[in-house]
């Protein structure tokens, strides 16, 4: 199973997508996991690496430097989340699902 974790500000708004995007997932057959933190707990979970790939919510760009550099010398690729793929109703869904799809790292 892949496993990609979303880092937001509080980890509330993120929380929602990432049951929704796996939820998408399960429904397309594809065995993907999509979790959520808040920024506080993001660098560690990067460290940590148990995810596959780390989504860095619109909220939470200003974080985006530090958390790629983290994600870099872990070996784990951090990315931005389009504003438009983060929104809680079936497009923004799909189009996070797309994004994830893209940025995981092929086995």
């Amino acid at each position: 199973m892949k496993q990609a974790l979303i880092i937001c500000a509080a980890g509330m708004s993120s929380s929602l997508m990432a049951k929704k995007t796996t939820e998408y997932f399960d429904s397309k057959g594809k065995d993907i996991k999509v979790d959520a933190v808040s920024t506080s707990e993001g660098t560690q979970k990067i460290e940590d690496s148990e995810f596959d790939l780390f989504l860095i919510s619109p909220q939470t760009k200003m974080h985006y430097k530090k958390l790629k550099e983290t994600g870099d010398r872990a070996g784990k690729p951090v990315v931005n989340i389009p504003p438009q793929a983060y929104i809680p109703v079936p497009m923004g869904i799909e189009k996070l699902a797309n994004v994830i799809l893209q940025e995981l790292p092929e086995e």
